[in-house]
């Protein structure tokens, strides 16, 4: 890549000089003999990094770095004088600058500007990989939903995330329990500290508690080396148990020890660790009929669960399908490196009817099949019938049936349920289905619902 370097002096010696340096060196350069080109070619051109001269007759350097700053906050601008004050250092430092280089332009003083290009160019690119990566993390864990059921969650989180309780979080597989659990760290005042996070269901049962409390070199055979558990990670933060449900009745009595006394021994140790950590739990089970079958401890349920939450299905809010899939379609085609896909409104009507059992996680995993899968640029209500039904074949264990036989057979139980809660009014059906009347009529002709002529 061919970087853009704008140079900014009023001598046009030196900017002939550093435009023959730089274009050697395989950079492309546009040049400004004041101030006010400077910001013009800003405006009108770009660049990917200023020389910019402090002492200019029309408007000094210090001005044109603020003026620059306002309109492009992430430019590298390099200052070159020889006349800088330790005044005039100051504000452009404040206001910005990458770094200084003093006139008059020697030999050492070019090789070491070049080298100073070369870092701020390759820093501005890692500040915007790090902006990208940052955008994709937090459009991943973004909670998406307008439904009742979402304003209530969001009420229930912004009341607890202030706050110092423990939450036990319970939902279905795939409801989205982390997501929960991630925005009551980000909204609490522990947001600048870790979000450390456990899948207890994961972690064999005679590693859990090395996992979670760590361990001393030597304490066991195997543990060649010191490890610093979970607990002690999260310490100033949040620690997440998720699916803590599965955790054995001996790790339960010990996370219970912990969550009592506020501090944590390693396997081995002999030293008690002081601990500031929140406790988010999440189980998919039903923790009152746990304890009932002498499965979970009533004593740990009574610590975690302190504020609960419920996370709902997404078959109880399926109003949220239709911003769920284009967030999931931009994260997809991001990832990819494809072009953002569109999804029917007769592709979404499909999504809708579907009864969801995996929840948001069902959902995501269809969207990204189908973003991979379907070649053309929009993704209609056959690939989205055909992706269900291969999800419903393989949970079934069916044995696998012709394409069109699936399509067919998923659209006539779509289109006679819509047809049944419209009370067999045909044209509504067709409306709210979003497909053309004659054709409705057709289908039902040839499926035996209404009589030819009708």
């Amino acid at each position: 890549m061919n970087h853009n370097i704008l140079i900014v002096d009023d001598d046009s010696g030196v900017r002939s000089s550093l435009s023959h340096v730089l274009q050697d060196e395989g950079y492309a350069t546009l040049t400004a003999s004041n101030g006010e080109e400077a910001l013009k070619s800003v405006r009108e051109n770009g660049a990917d990094l200023i020389l910019l001269d402090i002492v200019m007759p029309d408007i000094n350097g210090v001005e044109v770095l603020r003026r620059v700053k306002e309109m492009e906050p992430d430019m590298p601008v390099i200052m070159v004088s020889g006349e800088a004050t330790i005044q005039t250092a100051i504000e452009s430092t404040r206001l910005g600058a990458h770094h200084f280089i003093e006139k008059p332009l020697s030999q050492p003083v070019i090789e070491n500007m070049l080298v100073t290009i070369k870092r701020a160019l390759e820093y501005q690119k890692l500040e915007r990989e790090n902006v990208v990566l940052r955008s994709r993390e937090s459009r991943r864990y973004t909670m998406v939903g307008q439904s009742p059921p979402m304003f209530g969650l969001y009420d229930q989180i912004s009341k607890a995330a202030p706050t110092k309780g423990r939450v036990l979080i319970t939902g279905e597989n795939g409801s989205g329990k982390e997501l929960v659990a991630r925005a009551i760290h980000q909204q609490s005042d522990r947001s600048s500290g870790p979000f450390v996070e456990v899948n207890c269901a994961a972690i064999p049962q005679e590693l859990i508690e090395s996992e979670l409390f760590g361990h001393e070199k030597g304490s066991f055979t195997g543990a060649g080396k010191r490890q610093i558990g979970k607990f002690e990670q999260a310490n100033g933060g949040t620690l997440f148990l998720d699916e803590i449900g599965d955790m054995s009745l001996v790790a339960q009595s010990k996370v219970l020890r912990v969550l009592q006394q506020e501090e944590v021994q390693r396997i081995g140790g002999t030293r008690s660790i002081r601990l500031d950590v929140r406790v988010i739990a999440a189980t998919n089970k039903d923790p009152e009929k746990e304890i009932e079958e002498g499965k979970f401890r009533q004593d740990l349920f009574y610590r975690l669960n302190v504020i609960p939450i419920v996370v709902p299905p997404l078959r109880d809010r399926k109003e949220d399908i239709p911003m769920l899939v284009q967030q999931f379609v931009q994260q997809f085609c991001d990832e990819n490196g494809k072009p953002v896909k569109k999804v029917s409104p007769e592709a979404i009507s499909v999504l809708e009817k579907h009864d969801w059992p995996g929840n948001v996680r069902e959902l995501r995993n269809i969207v990204e099949r189908l973003i991979i899968m379907v070649e053309s640029d929009t993704i209609g209500a056959a690939n989205v019938l055909s992706a269900i039904n291969i999800d419903h074949q393989q949970g079934q264990r069916e044995s696998p049936r012709p394409l069109k036989d699936m399509v067919e057979s998923y659209e006539k139980k779509l289109i006679m349920a819509e047809l049944d809660a419209c009370e067999g009014n045909v044209s509504q059906t067709a409306k709210n289905l979003s497909i053309d009347r004659a054709n409705l009529y057709r289908k039902l002709r040839a499926w035996g619902i209404v009589k030819s002529g009708k």
